[in-house]
């Protein structure tokens, strides 16, 4: 039997024109702002606040995954599929993918086989071009903080060694993460160290992600903390009157975008912050749009439930007052190897006892959603690797926890592969009898949260704050930001801040190496380990597998 490729299956697909998509919405044709056939731009004053009370969030997370991941995207449009296949109204809102990982280890990130967001080479590569705004946005302020410092009549008097805000761009290059400027004369600006961060960990990302209109992006904008005085006067983006600048620029960008899935039914798709630099989903006005115009809306979070799902819940949810009524968590038998153990030639070697030794992981994942009193599903994503044996034990297991677990199969038959989880899912809605609650309260102590969720949600005893994350600590204080909720930078490969330990990890520390504030989006960022926001690529990236033929037609973008 010959397995199509995930591009192969997209070109076969002959596209409705986006206005029938909207018409399914209940969105007029005039209201859209068109981007060629396939993809338009949805206005804002289609969000509905009482609508969105009224529908139903699903949220879609993963057990720790593989450096493949487990197909959450994949799972969330096969999932989307199915409950319109059941008779739901349903829309699935996802994150842009950016371009780094689709050039680097991990390829695209519009799903996959028969479950896509289509056009899919579009959305894998410039889309509509709002990760070039987002980029040209953050970029503009760092061309006027340089300018600034050059300046003989409106300097800030700003100390250069205290520059918090970093170039970006949306590709992985190691070589980018530390450099220096300015130099060549006196002319070019005054010599300094700087870097790049990759475009979806830039704070104007995070930011566009967080706003609720186009008067919040702005005011969150102008908050962004630049740096300090020499007499340590904190200077923001709003002392450099840069937010209305930066604004301009995101003037289409803060509109969600509006595609199609395979099956044809609506996906929006909007913002693109990773899980383990930032906080991992899309945006709110897009998770909004969607609550607004459909009765059940499918959105996930990047990496396991330790990164994705606990930023969605304890800092999308409250800022956005959202209400999610279920969380289906992807697992993989390859992953349970892995976390049982498996070498890296052993992942695709059925072999129950590291399924069994690996369960643990699924079990801890299981346990932190329900602390947020929602009920979880587990959606089983299968491959021709996986035994009848392993998928019984998984489920058998999830019984005993009185967990729903369902064999999904949407990578190769769609929504028909995803139709008992749809099930699964529509059942927990309707039986969910306990309101949605956060694990901290934003008032607690930045301290407090960050060992709330250090051992709450990753199992740690303890956590150690470095020297620099205390001085960190101090300051937060000092600039009256300790009512900011957490957002953990740390490895999406294990519980702990160490990517080797597997499976369930228990008696370790946590160390906070430093703490970041992002003044405009307005969380605190913890460092645990070492993190870094600038990727680099692997030995044999993604790229040397893409080609285009003189016709423009694309191979190996999947």
């Amino acid at each position: 039997m010959k397995y199509l490729s995930d591009i192969e299956i997209a070109q076969q697909k002959e596209l409705v024109h986006i206005k029938n998509i909207a018409q399914k919405l209940g969105v007029d044709e005039d209201d859209l702002e068109m981007y060629g056939k396939f993809k338009a731009k949805l206005p804002l004053d289609l969000i509905d606040e009482d609508k969105i009370k009224q529908n139903n969030l699903i949220l879609v997370t993963a057990i720790t995954p593989t450096p493949a991941g487990e197909g959450k995207t994949t799972v969330s449009i096969g999932l989307t599929e199915g409950l319109n296949k059941i008779g739901k109204q349903a829309t699935v809102v996802l994150r842009e993918p950016s371009l780094g990982p689709v050039f680097g280890i991990k390829g695209g990130a519009a799903g996959g086989g028969y479950s896509q967001v289509v056009p899919m080479e579009d959305i894998n590569l410039h889309f509509t071009g709002d990760f070039n705004a987002v980029e040209k946005a953050n970029n503009l302020l760092s061309a006027l903080i340089d300018n600034n410092l050059q300046s003989k009549c409106c300097s800030f008097n700003l100390d250069p060694r205290t520059i918090l805000w970093k170039r970006v761009i949306d590709m992985n290059d190691r070589s980018l993460r530390k450099i220096t400027i300015g130099l060549g004369g006196t002319t070019n600006g005054i010599p300094r160290e700087d870097g790049f961060n990759i475009t979806p960990a830039s704070e104007v990302m995070a930011i566009l992600c967080m706003a609720t209109d186009f008067e919040d992006l702005k005011k969150r904008l102008g908050d962004i903390l630049i740096g300090f005085t020499f007499d340590k006067k904190p200077i923001f983006a709003r002392d450099l009157k840069a937010e209305n600048s930066m604004a301009i620029l995101l003037k289409h960008a803060i509109r969600p975008n509006l595609v199609q899935t395979l099956e044809e039914n609506p996906a929006i798709i909007h913002g693109g912050p990773f899980a383990n630099i930032a906080q991992g989903t899309n945006t709110i006005i897009a998770t909004k749009m969607g609550l607004s115009l459909s009765n059940y809306v499918v959105t996930e979070g990047g990496f396991g439930a330790d990164l994705g799902a606990e930023k969605f819940l304890n800092i999308k949810c409250q800022a956005a007052n959202l209400q999610p009524k279920a969380v289906v968590l992807v697992a993989t038998i390859k992953a349970l190897r892995h976390h049982g153990g498996a070498q890296k030639d052993q992942l695709e070697t059925p072999n129950l006892d590291l399924v069994k030794d690996g369960f643990c992981n699924l079990e801890k994942h299981l346990e932190n959603i329900r602390k947020f009193n929602i009920e979880p599903v587990v959606a089983i994503n299968t491959f021709k690797s996986d035994s009848y044996e392993e998928i019984d034990f998984i489920i058998n297991e999830c019984e005993k926890l009185n967990v729903q677990a369902v064999v999904c199969d949407s990578w190769s038959k769609g929504g028909e592969g995803t139709k008992k989880l749809a099930e699964a899912v529509v059942h927990t809605v309707e039986s969910n009898k306990t309101p949605f609650k956060p694990l901290y309260n934003w008032n607690t102590p930045i301290k407090q949260k960050i060992e709330t969720i250090a051992k709450e949600i990753y199992g740690a005893d303890s956590v150690d704050f470095d020297k620099k994350a205390k001085l960190n600590l101090k300051r937060i204080d000092k600039l009256g930001f300790n009512n900011f909720p957490i957002c953990m930078a740390k490895t999406q490969k294990s519980f702990s801040d160490n990517e080797f330990l597997r499976g369930r990890p228990t008696n370790f520390v946590v160390t906070v190496r430093e703490i970041e504030i992002a003044a405009g989006a307005k969380f605190i960022i913890p460092i645990l380990g070492q993190m870094m926001r600038m990727p680099g690529l692997p030995a044999n990236p993604a790229s040397e597998n893409m080609t285009i033929n003189k016709n423009g037609v694309i191979s190996g973008l999947s």
